[in-house]
């Protein structure tokens, strides 16, 4: 059997592949001899020996350790000793592959190629059932179905698109048009001179024609200095490309200097350039100028909703500016109508925004178009934006011509506010506000106390007394705070407050009534000491602070005194009067000693509420009310007509939601009011009210028993006329006799109220102060009074300077002379001498 022998080593005698690798192939030639199954005997080859294992034995003569005998292969199969070595060899056909690979690689070759392509084949079966799944969830998907709809929408009015872009085109052109002509003709400023004209203002007028002129002048002026350049950068360029045209005709571009030969090459290249994509920059310039013009004459309504809505989950509650001009439009309002149809646009001052839990936006409305005029259709602003009337708040910026707008997400008002912040934990400072509800925005808002006055009101049952007793709460977690209450009426809302109050009464008797008036009194005699101990602290604070109220020797602690059902004290037969000219004095005048007065009604009337309480107030709380007489008497004078109304409070629907004015820098808060209830079942001020007992301990103060009053008992103060008429004064000059009278008793009605001039008189005669006529009128000078001052300070008694006697009251002084004739005075002509000369006689 032929045969060859593949030596991986290919020659090499140190076991590593030879030079030609794995690729050689070792011819072997002999007989094979079988010798059992398998076997195989040696071979001859010119290399070496195959034995009978099939293993080539080179021939190498061998020495033999022991004996040193060379041991070798003997010819003819024969050998004294042959050292058996073992080659990685395998025997292949020898039919007409000497130098080819084996046909059993081969095969393996293919089998494996086959192999493979069958794997590449199922994994592309695989990826491509992956991707047919993925591919047509994608296509059912809804955003697909939507995008196909809109698209085969699309396409079924494309004549339609076609002939719209055309008339946007056509009226884009024309709008050109009519702005060209306006800007040349002045069409702006000619309005405002016709304007002016209608009006009758001929300042106006020539103002405005005036402007023409000078813009006239102006843009002709400029229009001159363009067309000069323009000119001289024509004749320059025109030079230079005679010079070049010259040169490129009289010289050979090879001998030119290198920077010149450049340039040609560079205007060479522009003109192939501009030869080759001319045609397509002129095309690429029409399709600008028609988009332009598509642009500039496109509907100003607005487009698909897809577009202009967001793919959000309140996409119900999404207001932009052309949903607010498309309400607005809607209005019936006759100028703002006229406007929009002449192709006015809104002016956004403040664009629609997030703000809070609703929209805010700031609109300047057209001339004739005031904010009032909006408020005044708020029902139909509210329906034209799918709101309801309280979730869409107009009112007027900070002029009548702008409107500011705030419209609420739908549903966002009709949950409650939630628990309170501090009906677990914490404490409060007075001077920095209490937690009193959530505003439309969705923010905490911290209720003022310090330096203001509160009036709350609303319908029965509505939450008015459940906000004062929020109000009360913050205060009492106050340790420095002293609470009175009275409640004029048998109500049990304020019972749990007993131990942290220095001052109780609840009742609908007489002695209920006595006592809160007993408690203006008092609140105003410690006014009058709190006002003495400011004026004697260093720098003269005009108000009571922090830090002064933490100073327990001064006694200039915070005072909360509340009463609910006020309008029973205010129409007392017996004490009403009194209580209300109390009441409006320390509204006015007990702010800044940290005085606090909170008032709760369920009658906001005039007959009920004096009318200087509500002007002077400063924080006012409406709940839902019946009428604009209401809402005017708890919030304000003309905040019906401005838009700020509970009027539009649902009753019981909107229970514990007010209409708050003076809260913060807004001109009006809709306020969701912190809830801590008191009621069978729940009880939630009682444990608030022994933390604050604890509060009270830990900061070693103590509170003093209702019966026995910290302030004590109202003593009359001694009376300063003299300062009382300094401070009625004021600033003025001068001020009429009658009206510093007047004043005087407005001051201090218990002391001046029975005064008549003559008392007056006296009194100024009494600290030498002289009434003086002045533009046929007695008054009272400032300075008089100052000096006064001034003379009383320093120990002087009137009339000391003039030299009279003290104790004379201030004798008026005797007419004056007449004075002394000049020397060159003229005699009279008339009279006569003789009679003078007799008299003197």
């Amino acid at each position: 059997m032929n045969g060859h022998v593949h030596n991986p080593n290919n020659g090499r005698r140190d076991g590593r592949p030879g030079r030609h690798g794995w690729a050689r192939w070792w011819p072997v030639v002999g007989r094979s001899t079988r010798r059992g199954r398998g076997a195989v005997g040696p071979v001859n080859g010119p290399r070496g020996v195959v034995n009978a294992a099939g293993l080539v034995n080179e021939r190498r003569p061998r020495v033999n350790g022991d004996t040193g005998r060379a041991t070798g292969t003997v010819h003819g199969g024969q050998s004294e000793q042959l050292e058996r070595k073992v080659f990685d060899a395998e025997f292949i056909d020898d039919h007409g592959n000497h130098g080819g690979p084996h046909p059993g690689r081969i095969q393996t070759a293919w089998r494996l190629l086959l192999a493979g392509a069958g794997l590449a084949a199922r994994s592309a079966r695989r990826v491509a059932r992956v991707a047919a799944g993925m591919a047509g969830r994608a296509w059912r998907s809804p955003a697909a179905q939507r995008t196909r709809s809109i698209l085969v929408y699309r396409v079924r009015k494309a004549p339609a698109d076609v002939v719209r872009l055309v008339w946007f085109a056509v009226r884009g052109h024309g709008r050109w048009i009519g702005k060209g002509w306006n800007w040349f003709t002045y069409g702006d400023l000619r309005a405002d001179a016709r304007a002016a004209r209608l009006k009758g203002d001929a300042e106006a007028r020539r103002a405005a024609q005036e402007a023409i002129r000078a813009d006239a002048r102006a843009r002709w002026g400029r229009a001159g200095i363009r067309l000069h350049r323009l000119a001289i950068g024509i004749g320059a360029l025109a030079v230079v490309a005679v010079l070049l045209k010259v040169t490129d005709a009289v010289m050979d571009r090879a001998n030119m200097w290198p920077w010149l030969a450049t340039v040609y090459r560079v205007l060479d290249a522009l003109g192939v350039f501009l030869r080759v994509g001319g045609l397509w920059l002129l095309l690429a310039g029409l399709c600008g100028w028609w988009v332009a013009a598509v642009f500039e004459g496109r509907d100003r309504t607005p487009g698909a909703g897809w577009l202009v809505q967001p793919d959000r989950d309140d996409a119900d509650s999404w207001i932009d500016e052309r949903m607010i001009s498309k309400a607005l439009a809607h209005l019936g309002i006759t100028p703002l109508d006229r406007f929009l149809k002449d192709g006015g646009e809104l002016v956004y001052t403040i664009g629609a925004r997030k703000d809070g839990d609703g929209t805010a936006a700031q609109v300047r409305l057209p001339m004739g178009v005031t904010a009032d005029m909006v408020a005044a259709r708020r029902s139909k602003l509210a329906a034209n934006l799918g709101r309801a009337g309280m979730e869409t708040w107009p009112t007027k910026g900070d002029e009548d011509g702008i409107l500011d707008l705030w419209v609420a997400d739908k549903g966002v008002l009709r949950g409650g506010a939630g628990e309170w912040p501090l009906v677990h934990d914490g404490q409060t400072d007075i001077f920095e506000g209490v937690p009193f509800g959530l505003s439309q925005r969705g923010l905490i808002i911290n209720a003022p106390l310090i330096g203001v006055n509160w009036l709350v009101g609303g319908r029965p049952g509505q939450g008015k007394s459940a906000a004062l007793r929020t109000l009360m709460l913050g205060a009492a977690l106050d340790p420095t705070a002293e609470l009175w209450m009275f409640v004029m009426g048998e109500s049990p809302d304020f019972d749990p407050f007993a131990p942290r109050l220095a001052r109780y009464g609840m009742g609908m008797d007489d002695s209920v009534a006595e006592a809160a008036t007993q408690a203006l009194e008092d609140l105003l005699s410690e006014m009058e000491r709190r006002g003495k101990v400011l004026g004697d602290q260093p720098g003269r604070p005009p108000k009571v602070s922090r830090k002064l109220a933490d100073k327990r020797g001064l006694g200039l602690h915070p005072l909360v005194c509340g009463i609910d059902e006020c309008h029973e004290l205010f129409q007392h037969p017996k004490f009403g009067k009194r209580a209300a000219e109390l009441a409006v004095r320390l509204i006015k005048r007990g702010r800044k000693y940290g005085i606090v007065l909170l008032l709760a009604t369920q009658s906001p009337t005039k007959d009920s509420i004096p009318r200087e309480i509500t002007r002077n107030v400063s924080c006012g709380a409406a709940f839902s009310v019946a009428d604009q007489v209401a809402n005017d008497g708890l919030l304000g004078s003309g905040k019906y007509a401005a838009g700020i109304r509970a009027t539009e409070l649902r009753i019981n629907t909107d229970r514990g939601t007010c209409v708050a004015v003076g809260l913060t820098d807004e001109s009006f808060e809709l306020v969701r009011t912190f809830y801590v209830p008191f009621e069978d079942g729940a009880d939630d001020v009682t444990p608030v009210i022994a933390r604050a007992m604890e509060l009270i301990e830990e900061a070693g103060r103590a509170i003093e028993s209702s019966s026995r009053p910290e302030i004590g008992p109202a003593v009359p103060a001694e009376v300063d006329e003299l300062a009382d008429l300094a401070e009625v004064i004021g600033n003025d000059d001068r001020v009429r006799t009658q009206q510093v009278l007047a004043r005087l008793v407005e001051h201090n009605p218990d002391h001046y109220g029975g005064w008549s001039f003559a008392a007056l008189a006296a009194m100024l005669a009494e600290h030498g102060i002289t009434a003086r006529k002045s533009h046929g009128v007695m008054t009272v000078h400032i300075a008089d009074v100052t000096a006064a001052l001034g003379r009383r300070e320093s120990g002087e008694t009137p009339g000391d300077s003039d030299g009279e006697r003290p104790g004379t009251r201030g004798v008026l002084p005797a007419a004056s002379p007449a004075p002394t004739p000049r020397d060159d005075q003229g005699k009279h002509d008339e009279g006569r001498q003789g009679d003078a000369d007799e008299n003197s006689r």
